[in-house]
């Protein structure tokens, strides 16, 4: 039976949104998911003091550099169409939970799951841009604040005018 990544059974079709896990199941530390890149980030931004906190606060356009085996995975993307663009931020802390946001220095810390913080116990990305280009197996987007070779684990349509936070 396959597992999703929230961990809730895929296969046996009887799973309920947050039902407690059966007995003798393995617990978070000892749980695995896996989380392969589908592209690559090339961007100039080649530091962390390069980047802005968020797309919107001048980042540069970037190329999505899709890997081979997913070429039919983008096959419907066009130049205009508004994405999610989802990232591993490999280069984050994983431990930390609490930080003073970066809009807001006289913030007392807030817990990182009330911010935008890259730093995170699970370090994922949400980038909303623009395609600007398609070309083969490279994307280009609008204002993508990622570093550059940062793994991207998915790119989803935006199908809701809502601004993301």
């Amino acid at each position: 039976m396959g597992e999703d990544m929230a961990g809730s059974r895929a296969a046996d079709g009887n799973a309920t949104a947050g039902a407690r896990a059966p007995a003798g199941r393995a617990g978070p530390a000892t749980q695995r998911y896996e989380v392969r890149p589908v592209a690559w980030v090339e961007s100039p931004l080649k530091q962390l003091a390069q980047a802005p906190n968020q797309g919107r606060e001048g980042a540069p356009p970037a190329w999505l550099a899709v890997e081979p085996g997913m070429a039919g995975a983008i096959r419907v993307l066009r130049a205009g169409d508004l994405v999610l663009v989802l990232t591993w931020l490999d280069r984050a802390r994983r431990d930390e939970l609490a930080c003073v946001p970066g809009d807001d220095p006289t913030s007392p810390p807030l817990g990182v799951f009330s911010t935008r913080s890259p730093n995170r116990p699970n370090p994922v990305g949400v980038h909303r841009a623009q395609i600007l280009a398609v070309e083969g197996l490279r994307i280009q987007v609008s204002e993508l604040e990622a570093l550059d070779r940062t793994p991207v684990i998915d790119i989803k349509p935006v199908v809701d005018l809502v601004v993301e936070r």
